[in-house]
């Protein structure tokens, strides 16, 4: 059996894509660890101020004896516990937006693509409408409207990406109905909601989860814009948008305050499209 030898260059790539793969897919494991057992092992809530406390440089030692690892903010409020809080909060509102626009996607997507005629026009051209505006311009819109809440910020974002999602299902579902297994189950008069469960859903799944992946990193970006301008989460809760917000008074004097979450994020969201790219290069090698 003969070896193929690969040129040395391809050799650098393909070890360097697998080294990436293992790289992101650790760090956003590490994301997901920190962000589920963290509360449990750092002793401090996020909210929690002391004003004795302030200002103080990372590893520095608080007036109760312990070491406050990355530094404490204006207030006195542990920059270790709001970035492990705001990891929770971030990968909660991406990962619970995704689901919603997915669903709400998937729904008129095939509603779209399987049906056409007036439903199609209807909801293509409601989403070329919102696509004319820019996304988050259209988020700060409904944010400021509906108020700063988890719950509303989760909305704000669903409602504008949904129209990703369809168009993906949509053009999916379109080539999925003139296959030869739709055609058939048309004939021995198999029922339309049968139709598009066993023979259109499994078809379009594929695509709207590289577009889900894809989406996540962008859900992360969107709702730390939202916090930064105090249209996300309310106060009381960490976020890496609203930590990086109080701390851009204090760059030269307190730089710890916004380095530490902007540092946790770029990390999260680089991972996260080092990840994407990955699968989507699979897909395509598989292709």
């Amino acid at each position: 059996m003969a070896t193929v030898a690969l040129p040395s260059a391809r050799r650098r790539t393909i070890t360097f894509s697998v080294d990436a793969r293992f790289v992101a897919r650790a760090v956003i494991a590490l994301y997901v660890l920190v962000a589920l057992v963290g509360p449990l092992v750092v002793p401090y809530h996020a909210g929690a101020t002391s004003t004795t406390d302030r200002l103080l440089a990372p590893g520095s030692t608080l007036s109760d004896g312990s070491i406050s690892w990355l530094g404490t903010d204006q207030v006195g409020r542990s920059i270790l516990a709001q970035v492990i809080s705001g990891s929770r909060i971030s990968m909660l509102i991406a990962a619970t937006t995704v689901l919603v626009a997915g669903a709400l996607g998937l729904v008129l997507g095939l509603i779209a693509g399987y049906f056409g005629k007036w439903g199609e026009a209807l909801i293509m051209r409601l989403g070329d409408i919102q696509l004319a505006f820019p996304s988050i311009l259209l988020a700060i819109l409904i944010a400021g409207v509906l108020g700063p809440s988890v719950t509303n910020v989760i909305v704000t974002l669903a409602i504008t990406r949904w129209v990703i999602f369809a168009r993906v299902v949509r053009a999916s579902t379109l080539v999925a109905s003139k296959s030869e297994a739709v055609e058939g189950a048309r004939v021995l008069g198999v029922s339309t909601f049968w139709i598009i469960v066993r023979y259109i859903v499994p078809r379009v799944l594929g695509p709207l989860a590289v577009a889900a992946t894809v989406q996540i990193g962008l859900m992360i970006i969107a709702e730390a814009s939202l916090s930064f301008l105090g249209l996300g989460v309310p106060l009381d809760q960490a976020s890496w948008g609203s930590v990086i917000a109080n701390g851009r008074d204090y760059l030269s004097s307190a730089w710890w305050i916004a380095a530490f979450p902007g540092i946790a994020l770029v990390c999260l969201v680089v991972a996260t499209g080092m990840a994407t790219d990955s699968k989507r290069a699979d897909k395509n090698q598989a292709m």
